[in-house]
Parts: structure tokens; sequence; C-alpha cells
């Protein structure tokens, strides 16, 4: 029989009663920011990578490092957001490679791919509230919620993927129609948390798993050329650009931690 595991208002109070417990952000405008800038990072980097050297190469490399900081996530006790962000950064580029394995390799259809990864996520929500009582982002701390958390993040992501690539190239939208709409779908639960009602917990995930889609296709219309609706500015430089944003974003975030820390 399985033990019941704490309640969510059990779980919250513990952390709002010891923030230095945490071990995710706060969802603000910044998170959520953060969070876009990794998805289009995962894209346009695993497109620059897979095409610039070998291809089976580049997955290996970012499983190492996509293992390497997740394991450095998990091992420290506290929320760190280079740590945190570095870790969120690789399951995009990670996640990235290893869906066009499953598509292209594998020959898995993006509709398929999306029901089954939607059933993957279903099954971890259904264990992390049946052991932890909610699934709350409030509630993530050292040990088997954040463990929940992330192999939540690792399904999302996937389920985005699959989603987003459904949407651009098996419906025909094309990447900058694609962005648009999941723009739309991106600010539904955010909106519906205000005007109806929409629990929060159920608006945050709703929300984030449409991150990836939305990040991905204005990534792939800026970084893919005109003869596929891009813009021609390469998957590398776009790359690069956002590097560079997230490493000053994520600087700030470190810095502003810093100062508020007694």
């Amino acid at each position: 029989m399985t033990r019941p595991g704490p309640g969510p208002t059990d779980a919250s109070a513990r952390l709002q009663q010891a923030p230095a417990l945490r071990k995710v952000p706060e969802v603000t405008v910044a998170f959520w920011a953060a969070k876009l800038l990794t998805t289009a990072l995962g894209e346009s980097a695993s497109d620059a990578l897979v095409t610039t050297v070998d291809p089976y190469l580049a997955v290996a490399g970012a499983f190492v490092l996509f293992a390497a900081a997740l394991a450095l996530q998990l091992r420290v006790r506290r929320y760190i957001p280079w740590v945190y962000w570095a870790a969120v950064a690789m399951v995009a580029v990670f996640g990235t490679m290893a869906a066009d394995v499953l598509h292209v390799v594998l020959g898995a259809a993006y509709a398929a791919s999306a029901a089954g990864f939607a059933v993957v996520l279903a099954a971890v929500f259904w264990l992390w509230h049946r052991n932890e009582g909610t699934l709350s982002i409030h509630s993530v701390a050292a040990g088997r919620s954040e463990l929940f958390y992330w192999a939540a993040v690792c399904a999302t992501f996937a389920l985005g993927t699959a989603a987003g690539d459904l949407l651009a190239y098996t419906a025909g939208l094309g990447f900058l129609t694609a962005g648009i709409v999941f723009a739309a779908l991106f600010a539904v639960p955010l909106l519906s948390r205000r005007s109806v009602g929409l629990p929060e917990t159920a608006a945050f995930w709703l929300a984030y798993i449409l991150t990836r889609p939305l990040g991905a296709s204005f990534a792939d219309w800026t970084g893919k050329g005109p003869e596929v609706g891009g813009l021609g500015w390469g998957d590398g430089p776009v790359a690069a650009a956002l590097l560079i944003l997230i490493m000053f974003f994520v600087g700030g975030l470190q810095r502003r931690q810093a100062t508020a820390t007694p």
C-alpha cells in the first residue's frame, strides 16, 4: 500500500516558511521570458550543431551536457539561477535532438508522437499528485518532488515539440503563422487565470507546454532560409545571439538574487 504524500497545503506552507528550500524560481514575467529564450535556443542550437558536426557526436555531446546540468541542479540545495537555467537550456537542446531522432531516424509521425507524449505527461502528473498531493511549482524542493518536476519538464518539452512540428509541418502553416498561433494559445491560460479563475497550477502547466513550440517557431522563422519561409539569418548566428541574451538575462537574475539574499 502506497503511503499518501503530503497535501498541497502542507507542502506549500513548508516552503513559504523556508523559501531558501525552493529549487525553482518564482513564476514572473522574467521566468516566462527566460523560458522562451531557452526553448528558442534549443531549436536553433540543435539544428546548427547537427548540420555542422557529425550528428551522432552532436547528440552524444548534448546528452552528456544535459546529464551534467541536470545532475548539478539536483545536487544543489536551493534555487541558483545559472544552475537552474543551464539545466532548462540543456533540456531544450538535447530534447530537440532526441525529438528529431524519433521522427527522422525512427519515422514516428508527429501526431503519434504528440499522443504518446501526452500519455507520458499524464502519467507523470498522476504519479506526482498521488505521491506529493500537488502539482504546484511552489511545492518543489530537493528530493522526490524535484524529480517529478524535472520529469514533467522533460515530458512537457517533448509534447510541445511534437505539437509544434505537427502544426508547422503537417498542417502546413509555416514558421511565422505557427508562431503567431502558439503566441495566442500561450496567452489563453495566463489570461484565463485572471478572467475565469482557471486554477493556477493548470494555467502554469498549459502555458509551460506551449512555450516550446512558441519559442521554436520563431527560432525557425529567423534561422531558416526563405525557401522554407524563414528570414535566412542562419541557425548558428541565431543560436549565438540567443545564448548571449540568455547569459545576460540569467546574469541579471543571479545578481538580483545575490543582492536580495541577506
